[in-house]
């Protein structure tokens, strides 16, 4: 098939080296934008970028020659595309209003941001959880006056170390949980080198992250109603999220109380064979096995496991059960490949499938 043309906003962040990463040789999409803000405009992609290429692989040649455009200038960057991946670094007011407006160019936007995951039309879509959710897009294009162009977010990249676990369990009616993440250096778009203070630290609070991961669960598991998603009641949810000393990788403690107990074989068979529309459609970026349980005490380990799967599976360990909660577990995604421009490409990829982005002519 001919390749849709695919426009990166905030191409020069870490998340946005993270999608030029994972996009090389996609057998869908192809880069043929990358935008970014007024001072990286015009300079070739290579020199935009410079000593700040915070991948392990090699910056893809594909795009090292690439001018760098100036994301305010809408209409420039969508009239070059089919659609976009965002990835800005912008205030959260200025996030929703630039993403509105290339939704209005009838550009479809899959977005990493966070400024849009409760707006009721936008759906916040974990592929494998709850595509269903894509149905509330035919009330945001009426909103927006599109024909063709919406908005679609990822949620937060620490949930998707526990939530998926959760999901998988949903008949047994989870109640009560409690999350701790131990949240990677990545997640605030660092490495080692630019954060020298993190090496041999531990520091215990991340702005707003406790919020998220106790709100979003619960949108990802709502209902559509009249043309928006009302966001689920329960379980009852509280988290403390920390920073770590890891490069990539969220772990989550995670303890829960159901109100159906299930069996320790009915946990394990749920999760070994749970699958999603990305696996059933074999969409290019979903994993084979998308929950991996690990039976050794030690696993699963941020740096021996967060890559399998090309780092889109998750991943769970030392189940057993608990004096106080009914169940104890411990979870593993990879923030920036699952959990932030992994989880967004598959999310584009599934919207390719299902028709809701089609090419531009």
């Amino acid at each position: 098939m001919e390749k849709f043309k695919v426009g990166i906003l905030g191409a020069t962040g870490m998340v946005g080296q993270r999608f030029i990463s994972l996009l090389e040789n996609h057998p869908w999409f192809e880069v043929v934008a990358v935008a970014a803000s007024p001072r990286s405009a015009g300079k070739s992609y290579e020199e935009a970028v410079g000593d700040r290429w915070k991948m392990t692989t090699p910056m893809p040649e594909g795009v090292r020659k690439l001018t760098v455009l100036n994301v305010n200038e809408v209409e420039k960057v969508a009239s070059l595309v089919d659609f976009v991946f965002s990835a800005v670094d912008m205030t959260k007011d200025e996030i929703k209003a630039i993403e509105e407006a290339y939704a209005k160019t009838e550009t479809p936007v899959v977005s990493n941001n966070s400024a849009h995951r409760w707006t009721p039309d936008v759906p916040m879509v974990v592929p494998e959880l709850n595509p269903e959710h894509f149905a509330v897009i035919e009330s945001q294009k009426k909103r927006l006056g599109t024909k063709k162009g919406f908005i679609v977010v990822k949620p937060n990249c620490s949930i998707q170390s526990y939530t998926p676990m959760l999901h998988a369990l949903k008949e047994f009616e989870p109640t009560v949980v409690v999350a701790t993440t131990y949240q990677a250096i990545s997640g605030a778009g660092k490495t080692f080198k630019d954060w020298p203070e993190m090496v041999d630290n531990v520091i215990p609070y991340i702005g707003g992250e406790e919020e998220k991961s106790e709100q979003e669960p619960l949108r990802i598991w709502g209902k559509v109603e009249n043309g928006q998603i009302v966001k689920a009641e329960t379980p009852v949810i509280t988290t403390q999220c920390i920073r770590v000393p890891v490069s990539d990788g969220h772990t989550a403690a995670v303890f829960v109380s159901f109100k159906k107990k299930p069996t320790k074989e009915q946990i394990l068979e749920r999760w070994k064979n749970f699958k999603g529309l990305p696996q059933e459609m074999d969409l290019p970026s979903a994993p084979k096995q998308f929950i991996t349980y690990f039976e050794e005490d030690n696993r699963p380990q941020a740096k021996l496991d967060r890559d399998s799967e090309k780092g889109m599976g998750v991943f769970a360990g030392r189940l057993r059960e608990d004096k106080v909660y009914d169940w104890k577990f411990v979870g593993l995604s990879h923030n920036t490949k699952r959990g932030a421009a992994g989880g967004a490409i598959l999310s584009a990829e599934l919207l390719v499938a299902q028709k809701y982005i089609e090419k531009k002519n």
